[in-house]
């Protein structure tokens, strides 16, 4: 039996799966609203590496506001979903996913994943296109690591966690206070719940380096082009230009290669760009928020294509 331990808008619930499954469920937070099949479109947020559900405290309830269910995922190793040794490869991601929409109750829900989550999205929909109606990749899912690091070593001296265990909770608030002054309160309180708050008032993340390790290695194995080539549900491009030249431009390339890709697939694409912080949906949720909902008055997760 698979469990999620929920926090909903109106109090803490708890969703059970019978079943032989994966033996590691994550942790679904921030739920609000019922799912049916004829109703509004339901919402599945899926948060970044090394990140947790709550960054998405300023995007769900805009969301749940505009009538639509909606629920923001720890996924495993991450906040407080159970943290197995192994299983943090896309294919164990995406049906830790599909057992989650299943209990959830969601029908085909737009799947919005931001950075690492981005591709974890894009991975879903091509493997479970019957199981969502389109996927918002949120500065993510548009790039190989291949691309930027010659050798596996390489990346992951490069992209290594620093080591935060034992460092004064003060010293994790004001870094976010002067380096994110222009975040929301939310967004605020969404990357202090990145980490267990200890007794001493210190902190430690709640993904371990090991299974931060496990995640980068299987994000460089990804091949983004092969995904977008299959993939056939609507995809919203959500890239962040942050002022790095060099990575903005490599984003830029991605997004029109994915562009290319779904038109050639006869595949509904558009590419939406914001300017900001990665954390794009902490720093500014109420205009991410507007952008998911405009899409989708005005049809674009509508459409897909068996082709």
């Amino acid at each position: 039996m698979l469990r999620w331990e929920a926090t909903a808008t109106s109090g803490a619930q708890a969703v059970d799966t019978p079943g032989d499954a994966p033996a590691v469920a994550p942790a679904a937070v921030a739920r609000a609203g019922a799912a049916s099949p004829n109703g509004p479109v339901p919402y599945l947020l899926i948060h970044g590496l090394a990140s947790n559900a709550r960054l998405w405290d300023g995007v769900a309830p805009r969301l749940a506001a505009a009538g639509h269910p909606v629920a923001a995922v720890d996924l495993r190793g991450h906040g407080h979903s159970d943290k197995p040794d192994g299983g943090y490869d896309f294919a164990t991601i995406s049906e830790d996913l599909r057992a989650l929409i299943a209990a959830l109750g969601f029908e085909r829900p737009v799947l919005v994943g931001q950075s690492w989550g981005a591709g974890v999205v894009l991975d879903f929909g091509v493997r479970h296109p019957d199981l969502t109606r389109g996927v918002v990749l949120v500065d993510g899912g548009l790039n190989d690591l291949r691309d930027a690091f010659a050798t596996w070593e390489i990346c992951w001296q490069r992209l290594a966690p620093p080591q935060l265990v034992g460092l004064p909770l003060s010293d994790v608030e004001g870094y976010f206070r002067q380096n994110h002054a222009d975040w929301p309160e939310e967004g605020f309180e969404g990357s202090l719940a990145n980490f267990e708050i200890r007794s001493d008032r210190t902190i430690a993340p709640w993904l371990t380096r090991d299974r931060h390790r496990a995640i980068l290695e299987a994000m460089w194995g990804q091949r983004t082009a092969q995904l977008w080539e299959a993939l056939r549900v609507p995809a919203l491009i959500v890239p962040v230009d942050g002022g790095e030249t060099d990575w903005t431009t490599a984003k830029r390339a991605g997004a029109k290669a994915a562009e290319a890709a779904l038109r050639a697939s006869g595949v509904p694409g558009r590419v939406q760009w914001f300017k900001g912080d990665h954390d794009i949906h902490a720093q500014r949720p109420a205009e991410l928020a507007e952008t998911l909902l405009a899409a989708e008055d005005e049809g674009f997760f509508s459409g897909a294509t068996t082709a």
